[in-house]
């Protein structure tokens, strides 16, 4: 009998990777953490009592989704960046009510999981999976083009970025949505350190788990040898960055080899895996007004630690 056939891994998981351990600064992209069990140990994680943004942003979704339909109107198309479960989701469809949906994730098969049980909730909307990775121009289904479009980016995902990337992603957003889509956006803000660190190193250790997730999806995909036991997840708190990090920390000295390649960490090294930044009213208007979006409207919750944001593409200018 023949052997399994390999899967061959992502020749951008491969790059990045490899750049990113070799880099002056080892550091490897955010989203490389979502691959299957990634996602899965990432729902879980939503659902603890330290990781505020979740419930917080669903309550907010439940009070004002309403107020979103109102501003923006019924009957666009949803396209959901990063969809992820599709959790909140629902939330938001049954008040826009949208002509069609479209959920946009990395993780191919947990997308297809989520949009599935979301058409069995909604039989009569066209839902559209397109495995993607967001960060990159998407071109949407054909039949959409002409359609009224409400982006949806829930999540405070837009936090994972520097504020360049974000900007860029805000731009290709845009593009993607056309002049005049709205764009709904929850943002987390600035709170007290404890709270924040607490939410990112939690008592169960599952946001340990998801970021170690890592190691083990290199191990598989890029025939890698890390022990993983070496690595420990920390978090801590960049104040002049305004963001949490996760790091994986060396605990020993390690060497391993990843697609062939050759590395060695001294304990107390680390590999930056995520960031997660927090914006102030002024920071987060700021960001989308660079990435071409009007604020239209903002709920923050009553204790302002998350805001959802309504905004609308702007038309091209030729001055400032």
């Amino acid at each position: 009998m023949d052997a399994p056939r390999k899967i061959e891994a992502d020749p951008a998981f491969r790059h990045d990777v490899l750049q990113g351990f070799a880099a002056a600064i080892p550091a490897v992209p955010a989203r490389w953490l979502y691959d299957r069990r990634g996602s899965e140990l990432f729902e879980e994680i939503t659902g603890l009592p330290e990781y505020y943004p979740t419930r917080t942003e669903r309550a907010l979704l439940e009070r004002h989704s309403a107020d979103v339909a109102r501003i923006a109107g019924t009957g666009a198309a949803v396209v959901e960046f990063g969809s992820g479960s599709s959790a909140k989701t629902p939330l938001l469809l049954r008040a826009v009510e949208p002509s069609a949906y479209v959920g946009i994730d990395i993780s191919g098969e947990f997308l297809r999981e989520s949009t599935a049980a979301l058409q069995d909730e909604f039989p009569a909307l066209p839902v559209h999976p397109v495995e993607a990775d967001f960060m990159r121009p998407i071109e949407l289904p054909p039949q959409l083009r002409r359609a009224a479009k409400l982006g949806f980016f829930p999540g405070s995902t837009i936090g994972n970025l520097v504020a360049a990337t974000a900007v860029d992603l805000l731009r290709a957003m845009k593009n993607t949505l056309g002049s005049g889509a709205w764009l709904l956006i929850g943002m987390d803000r600035r709170k007290d350190v404890e709270v924040l660190l607490r939410a990112y190193d939690d008592a169960a250790g599952l946001t340990a788990e998801f970021n170690l997730n890592l190691l083990h999806r290199i191990n598989s995909e890029l025939d890698g040898t890390i022990p993983v036991e070496a690595f420990q997840h920390r978090a801590i708190w960049n104040d002049m960055l305004s963001r949490i990090e996760m790091h994986l920390e060396a605990v020993r000295n390690v060497t391993f080899t990843v697609a062939g390649e050759r590395f060695t960490f001294q304990a107390g090294e680390t590999i930056h895996t995520e960031n997660s930044h927090k914006y102030g009213l002024r920071d987060a208007r700021l960001l989308l007004k660079a990435g071409g979006w009007a604020v239209r409207e903002e709920w923050p919750d009553e204790q302002d630690q998350f805001a959802l944001i309504l905004a609308q593409a702007e038309a091209p200018r030729v001055a400032p």
